[in-house]
């Protein structure tokens, strides 16, 4: 995953906000807990498509159901947000690493789209209404496996 290009992304998108007075910036912590957020920060999950390869055979897999964990804030005037890919494992690998997902550009931009959405609406008080657009799917040719995905695991994968 190349944080650089969702950085930029992010940057690209937080001028949408056209709040001169704030400064925004994006960092990636591995420590965030998906719903539960420290005080005074805000939760936004995510789904989107991702691939992942497996640091032991190198087998990759696409999926479509990669969950994106946002904490948020704002704070005289600097606002933070905290982001959390979570990640799967390699169904034929025994003892797998969990692997971060490698999103494409397409997709982290749509990430960003609902994310300027949530920040209008959960740290300025906007009334925007639901509004959500979609990511773009691959082509997945398995099930999703509960037992590989880090979201599963903690209870926030969308998949029923």
């Amino acid at each position: 995953m190349e944080q650089q290009e969702w950085i930029r992304i992010f940057q690209a998108e937080i001028e949408t906000l056209n709040r001169k007075e704030h400064t925004w910036h994006l960092e990636f912590d591995e420590s965030i807990v998906p719903n539960n957020p420290n005080m005074g920060w805000k939760t936004y999950l995510r789904k989107t498509s991702a691939r992942f390869s497996c640091n032991s055979c190198k087998r990759s897999w696409p999926s479509n159901r990669v969950m994106v964990v946002f904490h948020m804030r704002l704070m005289n005037g600097q606002g933070t947000v905290k982001v959390r890919p979570l990640r799967q494992n390699c169904k034929r690998c025994p003892n797998a690493q969990m692997v971060k997902p490698s999103v494409e550009s397409d997709n982290i931009e749509v990430l960003m789209e609902n994310l300027m959405v949530k920040i209008r609406i959960k740290c300025y008080q906007e009334d925007l209404g639901v509004q959500n657009k979609m990511h773009r799917n691959l082509d997945v040719k398995s099930p999703h496996e509960p037992g590989h995905c880090e979201g599963c695991k903690l209870g926030i994968c969308t998949k029923q």
